[in-house]
């Protein structure tokens, strides 16, 4: 059976595609994509941002995730905004400081690990060189790459969040501005070529000195002395001591399949949760999203997201009770409590990260499979001059105010709804899961999984399916999702808000679905954004 990718930049799948078809493997495919990604996509990701892997390796028998998650800097202290909090952005996405500064500029920037997470993952599970899979990236940071209709749109999107806005986002600095404004502020326009040269160089520097030279060399010193000179809090030191991790995925099983996903600070802890506690009900007699479905389900995501808030963090910082919250027993336990639970606004916590994250989910010919998700948060605003990439803005993620799970410390990882997933049928995958759309990635995913699992959707199907989302607040319901329903959720007690949009309100999912069994190999795109699923 041959590969597949898919992903939301077209360009990225297709020089992933190439990977597969001159014989690299999942891994090397992955990489490559995620890096072209880091150009074409710049304020999604990059190499200033983070992320997170599950790879699935059988003929070696490895199954793991590797973590590049975003770091606090040393110089963090865990009350240094806790005066500064105006409150809750609206959408739930991050708190909101005076003057923004955990939002642009270079106070909300967190230790960078793409660029080490990658590394690792290529050399533990490659074939490549390292040199090699960087190649593409580099072509089109130097020759240009068209720029999309959502790339523009993003630039142009307004916010009442609190945030600040895209347009300005990008000209936090001037080194932004001169990037990806034509002067003046003028954008470019759809199809016109957006070139970096400077990113080129620093890809150059990558592909020859390997991530020693962003973490240890020239490009560490350059970002430690751009961060001290403008107020940042990252130093060389911050940069040396950086580290990705390799975990063990955490399991469960969901009506006789196997869903592995990723443990604390990630959103794979809450993914399973949910799963647990709806094996209990036969979802498949209520309907795809009926009343009485989403009503269910909503309870269920309100449970989860409620413990999410109370427990979850940096397990390097905080106990987090993660056997107690994937068990079975505590899915029974939390059964129990379903006809007290009402959807209606609750004290809310912010919600990790916001939607501007990008996925690829691969698997090869030989039954490899990766699932790569990696952020800029919303992106800094900021470019170091000489160096041509943008930074993360994941300070924002924190909880401002001290004694949180996920408050700040020096060091810590910031909680994040990241969720690369696995659904094994036996010992072979079945699907390859993941999603942009900060801690709506968790319900992205599992409606995908119910959709092809309790309702026998393909994946094509299961992906373009409407979605909902109940965390803390009202429930949120994609416009596709009719009146009659939403009138009748009100009737059974519910606060709902149904979105304008058809598309996107809740993640973007991406998927792969294999079936050896019955000779199926489909990839599924999510259609809010120009994601392609593609054949090796």
């Amino acid at each position: 059976m041959n590969g597949m990718i898919v992903a939301p930049q077209p360009l990225a799948v297709e020089e992933g595609i190439k990977v597969l078809r001159r014989g690299g493997n999942a891994m090397d495919a992955a990489v490559t994509t995620a890096f072209v990604q880091g150009v074409v996509d710049p304020q999604m990701c990059g190499i200033g941002g983070f992320g997170t892997m599950q790879v699935h390796m059988p003929r070696i028998g490895e199954e793991t995730m590797i973590d590049f998650h975003a770091k606090a800097p040393y110089l963090v202290t865990p009350d240094m905004w806790k005066d500064l909090v105006i409150g809750l952005a609206k959408d739930g996405f991050g708190y909101i400081l005076k003057g923004n500064v955990n939002d642009v500029g270079y106070l909300s920037i967190a230790v960078p690990g793409t660029v080490l997470g990658l590394h690792e993952g290529l050399t533990r599970y490659g074939t490549l060189s390292w040199k090699e899979v960087i190649q593409p990236a580099i072509r089109y940071a130097r020759e240009g790459f068209p720029v999309t209709l959502s790339l523009r749109n993003w630039w142009l999107s307004r916010t009442d969040t609190g945030r600040v806005e895209f347009r300005k986002r990008i000209q936090t600095t001037p080194a932004s501005a001169r990037i990806y404004t034509k002067g003046a502020g003028e954008l470019y326009e759809e199809g016109e070529l957006l070139v970096s040269e400077e990113m080129a160089r620093s890809l150059e520097r990558i592909a020859e000195e390997g991530p020693e030279v962003f973490y240890h060399g020239e490009i560490a010193r350059a970002i430690s002395q751009d961060m001290e000179q403008n107020g940042g809090l990252i130093r060389e030191k911050d940069l040396q001591d950086y580290r990705a991790t390799s975990t063990e995925p955490l399991r469960t099983t969901y009506r006789g399949y196997t869903v592995a996903t990723n443990p604390p600070p990630g959103g794979g802890i809450t993914l399973i949760q949910i799963l647990n506690i709806l094996e209990g009900y036969d979802l498949s007699k209520l309907g795809v999203n009926t009343a009485r479905y989403i009503d269910l389900v909503s309870k269920v995501m309100r449970i989860a997201f409620a413990d999410r808030d109370k427990w979850v963090g940096d397990p390097a910082f905080v106990q987090v009770p993660v056997e107690k919250l994937i068990s079975k027993e505590y899915a029974d336990e939390c059964r129990k409590k379903i006809q007290n639970v009402k959807n209606t606004p609750s004290p809310q916590k912010p919600t990790s990260d916001a939607s501007h994250t990008t996925h690829v989910s691969v698997l090869d010919k030989d039954g490899n499979a990766v699932a790569l998700t990696h952020s800029l948060g919303m992106s800094s605003g900021v470019v170091t001059p000489g160096l041509g990439f943008t930074y993360n803005n994941a300070m924002i993620a924190f909880d401002p105010m001290p004694g949180g799970a996920n408050s700040l410390a020096p060091g810590k990882r910031r909680v994040t709804g990241m969720s690369p997933t696995f659904v094994f049928k036996g010992r072979e995958p079945f699907l390859i899961l993941g999603a942009l759309g900060g801690a709506r990635i968790i319900t992205g995913i599992l409606q995908a999984i119910l959709n092809v699992i309790d309702h026998k959707m393909s994946i094509v199907e299961a992906i373009v399916s409407p979605r909902f989302d109940c965390q803390r607040g009202p429930i949120t319901l994609e416009a596709r999702i009719p009146y009659y329903v939403c009138e009748e959720l009100e009737k059974m007690g519910n606060q709902v808000e149904r979105t304008v949009r058809s598309y996107g309100n809740v993640a973007r999912v991406h998927g792969i679905l294999v079936d050896k069994s019955r000779g199926l190999l489909q990839g599924g795109a999510d259609p809010a954004g120009d994601g392609v699923a593609l054949m090796a």
